[in-house]
């Protein structure tokens, strides 16, 4: 026995063990980051559609609107030019069906981008698009709009900072 080559039930059951506390640590992990990239791709995507009616609104003389709900948010022209929201009578330009986030809007309300490119919120004079990430701590998950810009930031607990 002395010249044994073989491995006890107790190293065995020691190296197993390490191993699958591993493999899940690596997946709640996993998880979180893949949480954390859906999130900032949700907040880009916004940003992007935002900063593109912004183009169309200036290119095309025309006040856009974004309808942000809690689930969704849609972009339409103000095809009558009364530069105010009509549902009923501006049409989609951008894309016919709402968009639906997998994350939730913590803000609710219309953007409008005149045709000079300046951007005003209702409710408020400045507006911020923050989406509910949950546990995920992605490196934007918020929105700022003011009269001249919109960017991207991340929430610190009392408001966003664009970076």
């Amino acid at each position: 026995m002395k010249n044994s080559q073989g491995r006890t039930l107790i190293e065995l059951v020691v190296v197993l063990s390490t191993a699958v506390i591993l493999v899940a640590a690596l997946g709640f992990y996993f998880q979180g980051w893949v949480d954390s990239c859906r999130a900032e791709s949700q907040v880009k995507e916004m940003y992007v559609d935002l900063m593109e009616s912004r183009a169309k609104a200036m290119q095309e003389n025309r006040t856009h609107f974004v309808v942000v709900n809690a689930n969704s948010y849609q972009v339409f022209e103000d095809t009558n030019d009364n530069s105010q929201y009509d549902a009923g009578t501006d049409k989609t330009t951008m894309f016919t069906n709402p968009k639906t986030p997998a994350q939730a809007s913590l803000w609710t309300g219309t953007v409008s981008i005149d045709n000079q490119g300046l951007v005003r919120t209702n409710p408020g004079p400045n507006g911020t698009i923050r989406f509910n990430t949950g546990s995920s701590s992605p490196d934007y998950d918020c929105i700022v709009l003011s009269p001249t810009r919109i960017n991207m930031g991340k929430w610190d607990g009392t408001s966003c900072v664009a970076g």
